[in-house]
């Protein structure tokens, strides 16, 4: 993961239905840029102004992306694990989400744990920090990182998507877990 620095073309975006509800995908020639449980309206705002003023087109969810999407949702846990992704943020937060991507799938690791194997154990809060920064997920799989004592802690997509995306990962049921 590098800055926001990229091609000059227009922005990609992809929408998979889920049964969490819409994954909205936004990529930049083969990178993911965005992504998440929401609109592609609402991860477009998330973006650097750099990369908006580049405007977006929804296109049908075909390529390498797409694919590993669709292996991840259909119950191959690792599928996302190689699909490049690029974020702005500092050397701590991207070494924080590098070390996310190492995460086994369906395991959690603490923030502590994440801090710690990121290169800076008493980086607690900044752990957290990038968990809450992180623009790719779950490409980035931040929902694996939990509080220490082992509570699911806080996800931006809310609690049950996060319940969801473990119980996916390790292959449990996950139908009493799906928003009523």
């Amino acid at each position: 993961m590098t800055g926001t620095k990229g091609h000059a073309g227009t922005l990609e975006a992809m929408e998979f239905a889920t049964p969490v509800g819409a994954l909205a995908v936004i990529v930049d020639d083969g990178v993911v840029v965005a992504s998440g449980f929401t609109t592609v309206e609402d991860q477009f705002e998330r973006l650097d102004p750099d990369l908006q003023a580049r405007g977006l087109r929804k296109r049908s969810a075909a390529g390498p992306v797409a694919l590993a999407v669709r292996a991840y949702l259909g119950g191959d846990p690792g599928a996302l694990d190689q699909v490049p992704v690029r974020q702005p943020g500092g050397a701590f937060m991207q070494d924080a989400w590098r070390v996310m991507r190492e995460i086994p799938p369906g395991q959690t690791w603490s923030y502590t744990e994440l801090a710690g194997k990121a290169g800076r154990p008493e980086a607690v809060r900044p752990a957290a920090a990038a968990c809450a920064r992180n623009l790719v997920a779950p490409f980035v799989p931040c929902h694996r990182v939990v509080r220490s004592d082992g509570s699911m802690g806080g996800y931006y997509y809310g609690l049950a998507v996060k319940r969801w995306l473990l119980a996916h990962e390790r292959g449990e049921p996950t139908q009493e877990l799906l928003p009523a």
